[in-house]
């Protein structure tokens, strides 16, 4: 590194961190005031507590389950399909229904008989087992059983909550976790670095890292209390509706130990994909965003003014680098204020962001949720005469230090300042910005020292039924992504809309992205990316990514190289940093790291149509794009703990490089045959295999079986991986791009016989025309020797076969069946 290079990296290190010095005394003064108002206001909890909940009394059949007396509590069995039920403790506050999206349900049979242990409710599904001293057993179809509860404790207005876990259970989910992928593995580590033998416990509290954390921190900005068992008699999911803090633990036994609320929960069996579509038909489903979402964003806190941000974009075009958005950061708003954006130095910005639009590029603006307290604030007065902001119990406003200075902070758990802030987006989509950024909305306040957000005794509206910060803390970021997708959906009503949220909880995926935050940069925190975004998507939100190459510090450019090779592979795919850093483009490090980038970046947008066709079945279904080995084989417990590659969607395993100066690496395939994507070398599954991993490239393996669909301007490219025997299908999702119009979703079906490959095109659904000019099939792992396409043969060019070509009006004749004849590798 050159001196001038080292020292401006100094300079820039030290302003950065006085930026956050600045707001020292402010942050003092409001640690001293939170402390005071906690002391005054917060009262213990007036509910009895017991250890248990007596013995059974009595059971009454309901019409979706049924109700049991204890001598302490009462529970409410529900089935709400034949296997996904929820149970109800009592007594504790009824959760306000946030995270639940489906309140009607189809009748579910159910039978409900008495033994001499207790009570059976039962649907040909599911059987719960309800003991006489509350303890519950969950057992399938078969009759197998799933999951063990103890019987629960009532605590200081809380509940704990136990249930027995197998020798070899694994644990995964809890939203976003800076851990292991499977929860029960992780052990806690001390401020010495060492590790000690009682398990992690993970804390259901959003936080914000303020800055940058490193793997193991706890906890993080998502915080969802849903997790996944699986073991040797099958796979489970439970989810508490429960947004009051509270500590997860599991070691033989998994605890849930909440400070309030009620002992609400939901219970589902099956298989992963099973799981997660249970899970979000219950909390939602993610819309399908726009196509250009799942291209590449480029960010940097410190672009500052409209030439840095036009340079920027025109830096890409220049070195033939494909970009679908650029996000601004807080540095572009006038004094770190919401919905401001600096017109002096965005001057033109509706002409601008149509001059980026021409180049294929969106605009992102940053929003946070604290207002300026200040009369001079125009957005402080409207909130004030519409009494939207959150007070103490003493009726004072909470007036916290964030980035405008002392602000104070929307209450979204009243609609009628949801309504009012969904109002403030509308002018800024009037000049172009396509998309916003939700930032510092766990809600984050500067501090030194204690909790970094509101006191907790600061009262919440919650529908009107009021509570405090206890309740709504964890859903905030939830609510206000709600109204911010709202406004985008009235005021856009033909645009789909585009909000990512650093906060959030259950449901989150209905209205918003995240990204894993101010990660730190380096090859621990690349290797943890894999386990936190596998592990959102787990627990229902599908669409996130890393600051590629850690939030604070400079990677090193093989560093880069590598978080970025598996970036491209995430369906959130975004570099961003801090103010203090070096700017970090893909052209930074110059040559062979600029090409190498660009190869990846042009792959991606490749693979849109599989990128599209995934986030269509997100959807429709729920499946997150990024899933786990063991997604495809939930039996082999030897995929279990593999946390260091993912599948994307069926059809790509990847397998990316978290070592300094790796050139191979090790990853256990699941079953089945796979190809290499680079040079089609077959590999069989089920086994330990080492994998080259020159610079240039990740290892990246196909399915047997896959028909990966690509793109390469209006040709669509068929992939054929052919099965070991029998077929492979795939399905191909088009439209527009963006809106709610005309869609169109095609299935192709493959079949290998002795004497080669049958690919059909079978169903078209909707009325979308195909979108392609042409279509072409490429085969690997097979020699073809002839082809014929609707009984009539063609010519091969190597293993390509040109299908069909554009008829007039812009409509494409579709083949019904391709024959290939050939031999197989």
């Amino acid at each position: 590194m050159s001196l001038f290079k080292e020292i401006s990296l100094k300079i820039r290190f030290v302003l950065g961190s006085l930026l956050y010095v600045s707001y020292m005394p402010q942050a003092w003064v409001y640690s001293r005031q939170r402390d005071r108002i906690e002391q005054e206001f917060l009262n213990p909890p007036a509910d009895e507590a017991f250890d248990n909940p007596g013995k059974l009394l009595r059971g009454e059949p309901s019409n979706r389950g049924a109700n049991f007396y204890f001598e302490q509590a009462e529970l409410e069995i529900c089935f709400l399909t034949s296997d996904l039920v929820r149970v109800d403790w009592k007594p504790g506050i009824p959760p306000i229904p946030y995270a639940i999206a489906r309140q009607d349900w189809s009748e579910v049979e159910t039978t409900l008989e008495e033994t001499a242990e207790g009570w059976t409710v039962s649907s040909h599904n599911l059987t719960v087992i309800v003991g006489i001293d509350g303890s519950l057993k969950f057992c399938d179809a078969s009759g197998q059983t799933i999951r063990e509860e103890l019987p629960p404790q009532r605590k200081d207005g809380g509940w704990i909550h136990k249930a027995q876990l197998r020798e070899e259970e694994r644990i995964y989910g809890l939203g976003e976790r800076a851990s292991s992928l499977n929860l029960r593995a992780a052990r806690e580590v001390t401020k010495k670095g060492e590790v000690t033998e009682q398990p992690k416990t993970y804390r259901m509290w959003n936080y914000d890292a303020a800055g940058m954390y490193a793997p193991g921190s706890d906890p993080m900005y998502i915080c969802i209390p849903v997790y996944w068992g699986l073991h040797s008699a099958g796979s489970y999911l439970v989810f508490y509706e429960n947004s009051f803090n509270a500590n997860f633990t599991f070691a033989d036994v998994a605890t849930a130990n909440f400070d309030g609320g009620s002992l609400r929960y939901y219970f589902t069996s099956g298989s992963p994909a099973e799981l997660l579509e249970r899970y979000t038909e219950l909390t939602g489903r993610s819309p399908l965003p726009p196509r250009w979402a799942l291209g590449y964003h480029q960010s940097k806190w410190g672009y500052g003014t409209e030439e840095a941000v036009r340079k920027e974009a025109k830096t890409f075009q220049a070195h033939n680098l494909p970009l679908s958005a650029i996000h601004l950061d807080i540095d572009c708003q006038v004094g770190y204020r919401a919905f401001t954006i600096d017109p002096e130095r965005f001057p033109n910005l509706g002409s601008f962001t149509q001059e980026l639009a021409e180049l294929g590029v969106q605009f992102i603006a940053i929003l946070n949720p604290g207002i300026k307290y200040s009369r001079q604030s125009n957005l402080f007065l409207e909130g004030q005469i519409l009494d939207a902001f959150c007070k103490h119990p003493n009726g004072k406003l909470v007036v916290a230090p964030v980035w405008p200075g002392w602000s104070v902070f929307p209450d979204y758990t009243n609609p009628t300042v949801r309504k009012w802030w969904s109002r403030q987006y509308a002018y800024l989509l009037d000049v172009g910005v396509a998309g916003f950024w939700h930032d510092m909305n766990e809600p984050a306040a500067f501090i030194l020292w204690g909790d970094r957000s509101l006191p907790k005794p600061t009262r919440h509206f919650l529908e009107g039924r009021g509570g405090d910060h206890r309740e709504a803390h964890n859903i905030y970021g939830l609510l206000q992504a709600e109204a911010g997708y709202e406004s985008l959906r009235e005021h856009r009503p033909h645009q789909r809309p585009f909000i990512v949220s650093r906060s959030g909880w259950a449901g989150l995926q209905r209205y918003a992205w995240t990204w894993t935050g101010d990660i730190e940069c380096t090859w621990a925190a690349l290797r943890q990316t894999m386990a936190t975004v596998v592990g959102l998507g787990l627990s229902g939100v599908p669409y996130s990514g890393p600051d590629i190459g850690g939030f604070q510090g400079n990677p090193s450019a093989e560093l880069y190289l590598r978080w970025f090779q598996m970036a491209s592979f995430l369906t959130f795919c975004r570099t961003h940093s801090s103010n203090n850093v070096e700017h970090r483009t893909p052209w930074t490090y110059g040559e062979p790291y600029l090409s190498i980038i660009r190869q990846f970046l042009q792959l991606r947008y490749r693979l849109l149509p599989y990128f599209y066709t995934l986030a269509w079945e997100a959807s429709q279904k729920g499946y997150s794009p990024v899933r786990p080995l063991f997604w495809a084989d939930s039996d082999e417990s030897a995929l279990w703990d593999v946390e260091d590659a993912f599948l994307l969607g069926d059809a790509l395993l990847i397998c990316p490089i978290v070592e300094d100066k790796a050139r191979s690496r090790e990853v256990l395939l699941p079953k089945g045959r796979w190809y290499r994507f680079w040079d089609d070398a077959v590999l069989e599954g089920s086994q330990l295999v080492n994998l080259d991993a020159p610079l240039e490239q990740i290892p990246v393996l196909v399915r047997a079986g896959s028909i990966l669909p690509m793109e390469e301007e209006r040709q669509l490219i068929l992939h054929l991986y052919p099965p070991v025997q029998g077929t492979g299908e795939a399905h191909l999702y088009s439209d527009a791009g963006d809106g709610y119009g005309e869609s169109r979703l095609d299935r192709f079906r493959m079949v290998r016989d002795e004497n080669g490959l049958e690919l059909t095109w079978e169903e078209q659904h909707g009325d979308y025309a195909f979108p392609y000019a042409s279509v072409q099939v490429q085969l690997h792992g097979m020699e073809v020797q002839q082809a014929w396409i609707d009984g009539a043969e063609v010519t091969c060019q190597g293993n390509r076969v040109e299908c069909v070509s554009a008829a007039g009006g812009g409509s494409i004749h579709r083949f019904q069946q391709i024959r290939l004849k050939g031999a197989f590798f």
